[in-house]
Protein backbone atom coordinates (compact mmCIF):
# COMPACT_ATOMS: atom_id res chain seq x y z
CA UNK A 1 0.00 0.00 0.00
CA UNK A 2 3.09 2.23 0.61
CA UNK A 3 3.55 2.32 -3.14
CA UNK A 4 0.34 4.32 -3.62
CA UNK A 5 1.26 7.18 -1.59
CA UNK A 6 4.27 8.03 -4.09
CA UNK A 7 4.46 10.65 -6.55
CA UNK A 8 4.46 10.22 -10.18
CA UNK A 9 7.99 10.14 -10.48
CA UNK A 10 8.21 6.68 -8.46
CA UNK A 11 5.15 5.10 -8.74
CA UNK A 12 5.56 3.60 -12.20
CA UNK A 13 8.49 1.77 -11.50
CA UNK A 14 7.26 0.45 -7.66
CA UNK A 15 3.47 -0.22 -9.23
CA UNK A 16 5.27 -2.38 -12.10
CA UNK A 17 7.78 -4.11 -8.99
CA UNK A 18 4.95 -4.02 -6.61
CA UNK A 19 4.42 -8.15 -6.65
CA UNK A 20 8.32 -8.50 -5.67
CA UNK A 21 8.10 -5.39 -2.94
CA UNK A 22 5.44 -7.11 -1.78
CA UNK A 23 6.18 -10.45 -1.32
CA UNK A 24 10.00 -9.95 -0.17
CA UNK A 25 8.79 -7.61 2.63
CA UNK A 26 9.12 -10.85 4.55
CA UNK A 27 12.74 -11.57 3.59
CA UNK A 28 14.00 -10.00 7.21
CA UNK A 29 11.86 -12.80 9.10
CA UNK A 30 13.21 -15.24 6.77
CA UNK A 31 16.83 -14.17 7.73
CA UNK A 32 16.28 -14.71 11.49
CA UNK A 33 16.43 -18.36 10.54
CA UNK A 34 19.53 -18.11 8.34
CA UNK A 35 21.53 -14.97 9.46
CA UNK A 36 23.83 -14.07 12.47
CA UNK A 37 22.85 -10.40 13.48
CA UNK A 38 19.54 -10.35 11.81
CA UNK A 39 17.66 -10.28 15.32
CA UNK A 40 18.40 -7.36 16.44
CA UNK A 41 17.47 -5.29 13.68
CA UNK A 42 13.34 -5.68 14.36
CA UNK A 43 13.50 -4.33 17.48
CA UNK A 44 15.02 -2.04 20.70
CA UNK A 45 14.28 -3.08 24.12
CA UNK A 46 14.08 0.56 25.42
CA UNK A 47 13.15 0.06 28.72
CA UNK A 48 16.25 -2.43 29.24
CA UNK A 49 18.50 0.56 29.89
CA UNK A 50 16.52 2.33 32.68
CA UNK A 51 15.00 2.23 36.06
CA UNK A 52 11.75 2.70 36.86
CA UNK A 53 10.78 6.57 36.20
CA UNK A 54 13.72 7.64 34.28
CA UNK A 55 12.99 8.51 30.53
CA UNK A 56 14.93 5.95 28.02
CA UNK A 57 14.68 8.46 25.35
CA UNK A 58 16.95 10.65 27.71
CA UNK A 59 19.07 8.15 28.63
CA UNK A 60 20.12 6.03 25.16
CA UNK A 61 22.04 8.41 22.61
CA UNK A 62 20.29 8.59 19.15
CA UNK A 63 23.33 8.96 17.15
CA UNK A 64 25.00 5.09 17.16
CA UNK A 65 28.98 6.13 18.00
CA UNK A 66 27.79 8.03 21.04
CA UNK A 67 25.75 4.98 22.14
CA UNK A 68 28.41 2.44 21.53
CA UNK A 69 30.41 4.72 23.63
CA UNK A 70 28.09 4.84 26.19
CA UNK A 71 26.71 1.19 26.25
CA UNK A 72 29.29 -1.17 24.02
CA UNK A 73 28.22 -2.41 20.51
CA UNK A 74 27.87 -5.87 22.41
CA UNK A 75 24.94 -4.06 24.53
CA UNK A 76 23.23 -2.50 21.47
CA UNK A 77 23.03 -5.57 19.52
CA UNK A 78 21.93 -7.62 22.79
CA UNK A 79 18.76 -5.82 23.30
CA UNK A 80 17.80 -4.00 20.04
CA UNK A 81 18.85 -1.98 16.89
CA UNK A 82 16.28 -0.87 14.69
CA UNK A 83 15.97 2.82 14.89
CA UNK A 84 19.93 2.50 13.53
CA UNK A 85 19.55 -0.09 11.37
CA UNK A 86 16.97 1.64 9.87
CA UNK A 87 18.94 4.62 9.25
CA UNK A 88 21.77 2.41 7.90
CA UNK A 89 19.43 1.10 5.30
CA UNK A 90 18.30 4.78 4.08
CA UNK A 91 21.87 5.12 2.95
CA UNK A 92 21.90 2.67 1.11
CA UNK A 93 18.73 3.08 -0.57
CA UNK A 94 20.26 6.47 -1.57
CA UNK A 95 22.93 4.82 -3.05
CA UNK A 96 21.31 2.38 -5.26
CA UNK A 97 18.81 4.87 -6.53
CA UNK A 98 22.17 7.15 -7.23
CA UNK A 99 23.09 3.73 -9.52
CA UNK A 100 20.01 3.20 -10.51
CA UNK A 101 20.69 -0.08 -9.21
CA UNK A 102 17.43 -2.49 -10.06
CA UNK A 103 18.70 -5.32 -7.89
CA UNK A 104 19.03 -3.02 -5.00
CA UNK A 105 16.83 -0.74 -4.93
CA UNK A 106 13.62 -3.73 -4.67
CA UNK A 107 15.85 -5.46 -2.33
CA UNK A 108 16.68 -2.67 0.11
CA UNK A 109 12.58 -1.18 -0.48
CA UNK A 110 11.06 -4.38 0.37
CA UNK A 111 13.67 -4.84 3.82
CA UNK A 112 12.94 -1.43 5.07
CA UNK A 113 9.37 -1.39 4.78
CA UNK A 114 10.08 -4.40 6.89
CA UNK A 115 12.23 -2.74 9.39
CA UNK A 116 9.50 0.41 9.17
CA UNK A 117 6.67 -1.58 10.22
CA UNK A 118 8.34 -3.39 12.78
CA UNK A 119 9.34 -0.03 14.42
CA UNK A 120 5.64 1.09 14.83
CA UNK A 121 4.85 -2.45 16.86
CA UNK A 122 4.85 -1.23 20.91
CA UNK A 123 5.72 -4.69 21.50
CA UNK A 124 9.01 -4.25 19.36
CA UNK A 125 10.42 -1.91 21.94
CA UNK A 126 10.35 -3.90 24.95
CA UNK A 127 12.06 -6.60 26.96
CA UNK A 128 8.46 -7.81 28.17
CA UNK A 129 8.37 -8.38 23.81
CA UNK A 130 5.79 -11.42 24.42
CA UNK A 131 4.33 -10.66 27.68
CA UNK A 132 6.60 -13.37 29.23
CA UNK A 133 7.33 -11.21 31.89
CA UNK A 134 3.67 -10.50 33.01
CA UNK A 135 2.27 -14.03 32.40
CA UNK A 136 0.56 -13.02 29.02
CA UNK A 137 3.15 -15.19 26.89
CA UNK A 138 1.42 -14.77 23.00
CA UNK A 139 0.67 -11.52 23.42
CA UNK A 140 2.62 -10.24 20.47
CA UNK A 141 1.32 -12.65 17.75
CA UNK A 142 -1.82 -11.73 19.18
CA UNK A 143 -1.48 -7.55 18.87
CA UNK A 144 0.39 -8.02 15.62
CA UNK A 145 -1.15 -10.93 13.81
CA UNK A 146 -4.58 -12.26 14.99
CA UNK A 147 -6.22 -8.13 15.58
CA UNK A 148 -5.27 -7.64 11.82
CA UNK A 149 -6.03 -10.57 10.92
CA UNK A 150 -9.94 -10.10 12.13
CA UNK A 151 -10.23 -6.59 11.68
CA UNK A 152 -7.75 -4.96 8.69
CA UNK A 153 -10.82 -4.92 6.06
CA UNK A 154 -12.57 -2.14 7.88
CA UNK A 155 -9.24 0.11 8.18
CA UNK A 156 -9.27 3.45 6.53
CA UNK A 157 -6.59 3.16 4.48
CA UNK A 158 -6.47 6.65 2.78
CA UNK A 159 -2.66 8.10 4.66
CA UNK A 160 -2.19 10.71 2.64
CA UNK A 161 1.01 10.91 0.57
CA UNK A 162 4.57 10.11 1.30
CA UNK A 163 6.46 13.15 2.40
CA UNK A 164 10.21 14.39 2.64
CA UNK A 165 11.71 13.42 5.50
CA UNK A 166 14.45 15.53 6.84
CA UNK A 167 16.03 13.91 9.15
CA UNK A 168 15.86 10.29 8.94
CA UNK A 169 17.14 8.96 12.35
CA UNK A 170 15.38 11.65 14.53
CA UNK A 171 11.88 10.45 12.50
CA UNK A 172 12.73 6.94 13.42
CA UNK A 173 13.50 7.24 16.91
CA UNK A 174 9.62 9.33 17.13
CA UNK A 175 8.43 6.35 15.69
CA UNK A 176 10.09 4.04 18.15
CA UNK A 177 8.80 6.73 20.92
CA UNK A 178 5.56 6.81 19.89
CA UNK A 179 5.47 2.68 20.11
CA UNK A 180 6.82 3.07 23.40
CA UNK A 181 4.43 5.30 24.69
CA UNK A 182 1.81 2.67 23.35
CA UNK A 183 3.19 -0.18 24.93
CA UNK A 184 1.75 -0.25 28.52
CA UNK A 185 -1.85 -0.10 26.95
CA UNK A 186 -1.32 -3.07 24.88
CA UNK A 187 -0.07 -4.92 28.11
CA UNK A 188 -2.61 -3.80 30.59
CA UNK A 189 -5.95 -3.52 28.61
CA UNK A 190 -5.15 -7.06 27.36
CA UNK A 191 -4.64 -8.19 31.78
CA UNK A 192 -8.02 -6.69 32.23
CA UNK A 193 -9.51 -8.55 29.90
CA UNK A 194 -8.48 -11.49 30.39
CA UNK A 195 -9.57 -11.09 34.54
CA UNK A 196 -12.94 -10.20 33.20
CA UNK A 197 -13.38 -12.62 30.20
CA UNK A 198 -14.85 -15.98 30.56
CA UNK A 199 -12.06 -18.31 30.59
CA UNK A 200 -13.10 -20.97 28.46
CA UNK A 201 -14.66 -18.82 25.98
CA UNK A 202 -10.54 -16.71 25.62
CA UNK A 203 -9.32 -19.09 22.52
CA UNK A 204 -10.72 -20.98 19.57
CA UNK A 205 -9.88 -23.54 17.43
CA UNK A 206 -9.69 -22.78 13.75
CA UNK A 207 -8.65 -24.58 10.25
CA UNK A 208 -5.06 -23.31 8.48
CA UNK A 209 -4.96 -24.58 5.85
CA UNK A 210 -5.02 -28.58 6.85
CA UNK A 211 -3.64 -27.54 10.51
CA UNK A 212 -6.30 -27.49 13.24
CA UNK A 213 -4.57 -24.22 15.10
CA UNK A 214 -5.55 -22.66 18.90
CA UNK A 215 -5.74 -18.50 18.42
CA UNK A 216 -7.39 -16.18 20.40
CA UNK A 217 -11.20 -16.40 19.89
CA UNK A 218 -13.24 -13.68 17.63
CA UNK A 219 -14.90 -12.21 20.59
CA UNK A 220 -11.78 -12.22 22.56
CA UNK A 221 -10.47 -10.54 20.04
CA UNK A 222 -12.99 -7.89 19.43
CA UNK A 223 -13.18 -6.95 23.07
CA UNK A 224 -9.32 -6.16 22.88
CA UNK A 225 -9.46 -4.41 19.48
CA UNK A 226 -12.16 -1.99 21.04
CA UNK A 227 -10.18 -1.58 24.01
CA UNK A 228 -7.47 -0.65 21.85
CA UNK A 229 -9.75 1.75 20.78
CA UNK A 230 -8.44 2.42 16.98
CA UNK A 231 -4.61 1.76 18.18
CA UNK A 232 -3.72 -1.45 16.07
CA UNK A 233 -4.98 0.77 12.76
CA UNK A 234 -3.34 3.65 13.85
CA UNK A 235 -0.07 1.95 14.02
CA UNK A 236 -0.26 0.15 10.78
CA UNK A 237 -1.55 3.11 8.70
CA UNK A 238 0.82 5.37 10.11
CA UNK A 239 3.70 2.90 9.10
CA UNK A 240 2.24 2.85 5.35
CA UNK A 241 2.70 6.41 4.74
CA UNK A 242 6.04 6.19 6.34
CA UNK A 243 7.50 3.57 3.96
CA UNK A 244 6.45 5.75 1.30
CA UNK A 245 7.86 8.81 2.37
CA UNK A 246 11.28 7.14 3.53
CA UNK A 247 11.20 5.91 -0.21
CA UNK A 248 10.57 9.20 -1.65
CA UNK A 249 13.38 11.22 0.66
CA UNK A 250 16.05 8.07 -0.31
CA UNK A 251 14.84 8.82 -4.34
CA UNK A 252 15.11 12.74 -3.53
CA UNK A 253 18.73 12.59 -1.62
CA UNK A 254 19.72 10.45 -4.45
CA UNK A 255 19.40 13.50 -7.00
CA UNK A 256 15.25 12.13 -8.43
CA UNK A 257 16.93 9.94 -10.81
CA UNK A 258 14.87 8.95 -14.04
CA UNK A 259 13.05 5.52 -12.55
CA UNK A 260 10.98 5.32 -16.31
CA UNK A 261 14.61 4.27 -17.37
CA UNK A 262 14.37 1.36 -15.41
CA UNK A 263 10.97 0.16 -15.94
CA UNK A 264 12.03 -2.62 -18.72
CA UNK A 265 14.63 -4.14 -16.29
CA UNK A 266 14.20 -7.04 -14.57
CA UNK A 267 15.33 -8.47 -11.22
CA UNK A 268 18.30 -10.63 -12.35
CA UNK A 269 18.73 -14.13 -12.79
CA UNK A 270 21.80 -13.56 -9.47
CA UNK A 271 19.50 -12.02 -7.37
CA UNK A 272 16.53 -14.40 -8.07
CA UNK A 273 19.05 -17.37 -7.08
CA UNK A 274 19.75 -15.66 -3.96
CA UNK A 275 15.86 -15.19 -3.39
CA UNK A 276 15.87 -18.83 -3.69
CA UNK A 277 18.67 -19.91 -1.23
CA UNK A 278 17.20 -17.43 1.46
CA UNK A 279 13.59 -19.41 1.13
CA UNK A 280 15.97 -22.89 1.23
CA UNK A 281 17.60 -21.58 4.54
CA UNK A 282 14.76 -20.53 6.00
CA UNK A 283 12.82 -23.65 5.13
CA UNK A 284 15.44 -25.52 6.71
CA UNK A 285 16.01 -23.52 9.73
CA UNK A 286 12.07 -24.23 10.54
CA UNK A 287 12.67 -28.17 9.89
CA UNK A 288 15.34 -28.12 12.16
CA UNK A 289 12.94 -26.53 14.95
CA UNK A 290 14.80 -22.96 14.99
CA UNK A 291 11.94 -20.65 16.63
CA UNK A 292 11.20 -17.47 15.32
CA UNK A 293 11.37 -15.00 18.42
CA UNK A 294 8.62 -12.46 17.86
Amino acid sequence: MAVFTLPPEMIKFYKKNIEYVTEHAVDPDKRRYAVDGEAPRHYIDIDHYVHEGEDPFEVVPRKWNDAVEKFTEDTLQAYGIVPWHINVMMIRLTKAFEAKDVDRILKLSADIGHYIGDSHVPLHTTENYNGQLTGQRGIHGFWESRLPELKSMDYDYFVGRAEYVENILDDTWENVRQSFSAKDSVLEFEQVLNDKFPQDQKYAFENRGKTLVKTYSEDYSNNYHDMLDGMVERRLTQSIVKVGSYWYTAWVNAGQPNLDELLDKKPSQKMIEEDIKLDLEYQAGKIKGREHQD
